[in-house]
């Protein structure tokens, strides 16, 4: 940004004024679609697999490649915004990623499918941090509140919506058209941001031929597209391989710790960094990444926690367990307009204490579920949770982007966007180990309780063996057979204390955040008020 600052000379093109709401509406478009492609998927993933002749072991590189191309591209967004303008570059994402949609759509094997994907995660990790800089230079500071609301409905929606969508393309059409439908949102909202976005004046063409004269940051680029990269991988199939008993994920854990320790001291001592970390040494800034990470980590894991608890040990089906999230989701489209509002009568920690507070107590109300559990139930556990979620988004990145100045936006958005897509890494990796690990802890635990000296245990095998010895099946196999169902029992149990020692754990981090409400910097809301 030295450059600006030294050719104040030079004269500014006069910007057109655009309805600020109207290039919110634009720019949260394209973000919705992406978001929505990060969850839509996931359901899908068998019938892909059996479409293109692989093993859904194989097929689950779909999702890894999409995200480790989106977790590199991000931190490097604002770098390449401010070289090459950033609407230029956020429509070349648009761009990308809706023509990388239609090439997945069209994959005739699965190795082309992956390389598609890393060309759409590459489109897809520039959008969000694009929007959020968009957005914090179309509004003044009064106005954050409500600009993030709009951005916050397709941040927290898009995932609550996705498996719903997914499962029913899947079960209803193909599934080549959960990528096909971003082809038309693609195009609107190129149209839409050819008209109405526009760069500020700090992003202006002389800033930027100026900017192109710096030193480009190779090895900042090499060190975050390494760590990242492999970070991503780590956490996407930790649990898979069974963690640090896997070579590989050993590897790739090492080298992935050295990558980012190696770019943090490199990037505090390069005058022109890919990421700023030195944003770092503001308080409140860091408390807010920290913040984001754990929402960020709340959120996914939440949300790939109840799906697969209705699927795997309710007996639903993709679309219903689906179903079980989207009434969160328009829970949170109701409460975010009300969270814009208080944003400007209420200081920004106050609302994120009580996002944290809320969020706890749901998550301990969820910690009820069991296998008598009915959809009513789960949908209402669902919407209690998503009731604390506004209350967190926004003020966050109020919180955040408090400081920012036009000169930082573009980093700060996206550290921000980086922070919560890594704290999704890492609460869907937590939540798939901690319902593993556990369910094998309670399973031995259970077990040591079933023996044939019980005498529940003895009049529940002697009922099962009569019941399928007159289903036809023998003496002897109807006893194994018992046994069998019996242990099945067993697991089922182990499996269900396992997903509500998740919860607990994932209620606790909400808890654990609720102190350091006290070291954001306070916000005067009463600016927001004189402004209106």
């Amino acid at each position: 940004m030295a450059a600006v600052s030294a050719a104040p000379q030079l004269k500014l093109p006069a910007r057109r004024q655009r309805n600020p709401w109207a290039v919110a509406f634009t720019v949260t478009l394209a973000s919705f679609m992406e978001i929505l492609d990060t969850s839509i998927a996931n359901v899908s993933l068998p019938h892909i697999a059996g479409g293109l002749s692989a093993t859904v072991d194989e097929s689950t590189w779909i999702l890894t490649a999409y995200l480790v191309a989106n977790a590199i591209v991000l931190p490097t967004s604002a770098w390449i915004s401010a070289r090459i303008g950033r609407k230029r570059f956020y429509m070349t994402c648009v761009a990308l990623f809706t023509g990388s949609s239609f090439l997945c759509g069209l994959a005739p094997s699965l190795n082309a499918l992956i390389l598609f994907r890393v060309m759409q995660g590459a489109g897809g990790g520039g959008l969000q941090p694009s929007e959020q800089a968009i957005l914090s230079d179309t509004f003044p500071p009064e106005q954050f509140g409500m600009a993030f609301a709009i951005y916050g409905m397709a941040v927290v929606l898009a995932p609550a919506i996705g498996p719903t969508l997914g499962g029913y393309i899947t079960d209803n059409f193909d599934w080549r058209w959960i990528f096909f439908i971003n082809v038309p949102v693609g195009i609107v909202s190129l149209l839409l941001t050819y008209r109405m976005v526009e760069d500020p004046p700090y992003l202006n063409e002389a800033s930027k031929v100026a900017a192109r004269k710096q030193s480009v940051d190779y090895t900042g680029f090499g060190l975050v597209a390494l760590g990242l990269g492999c970070l991503q991988v780590v956490l996407d199939k930790g649990q898979e391989d069974d963690w640090l008993q896997s070579n590989f994920i050993a590897s790739l854990a090492v080298i992935a710790v050295a990558a980012l320790v190696i770019f943090v001291i490199w990037e505090w001592h390069e005058p022109h960094p890919i990421l700023e970390i030195k944003l770092f040494r503001n308080r409140s800034f860091a408390i807010a990444q920290l913040m984001m990470f754990v929402l960020g980590a709340m959120l996914y894991g939440s949300t790939t926690l109840l799906p697969l608890f209705v699927q795997e040990l309710l007996g639903y089906t993709a679309e219903l367990s689906g179903m079980v999230l989207s009434p969160g989701g328009f829970a949170i489209i109701a409460t975010l307009p009300l969270i814009g509002i208080l944003s400007q009568r209420v200081q920004a920690r106050w609302m994120i204490g009580a996002g944290f507070a809320i969020s706890a107590i749901a998550l301990f109300h969820m910690c009820g579920l069991n296998l008598q559990i009915d959809f009513t139930t789960v949908m209402m556990y669902r919407i209690y949770q998503s009731i604390g979620l506004p209350f967190l988004f926004i003020p966050i990145n109020v919180a955040a982007f408090a400081s920012a100045t036009g000169q930082n936006s573009n980093q700060i958005s996206s550290i921000v966007n980086l922070s919560r897509n890594v704290g999704g890494s890492v609460g869907i990796s937590l939540v798939a180990t901690l319902i593993a690990r556990h369910s094998q802890l309670h399973q031995d635990a259970l077990a040591k309780h079933v023996t044939l000296y019980d005498g529940i245990l003895r009049q529940m095998r002697e009922g099962l063996s009569s019941s399928l010895s007159r289903a036809g099946a023998s003496g002897p196999d109807a006893m194994h057979q018992a046994l069998g169902r019996i242990y099945g029992f067993v697991q089922i149990q182990a499996a269900t204390q396992a997903y509500i020692d998740t919860l607990w754990i994932l209620a606790l981090a909400c808890i654990c955040m609720l102190p350091l409400v006290l070291l954001v910097d306070r916000n005067d809301p009463s600016k927001a008020m004189a402004a209106h």
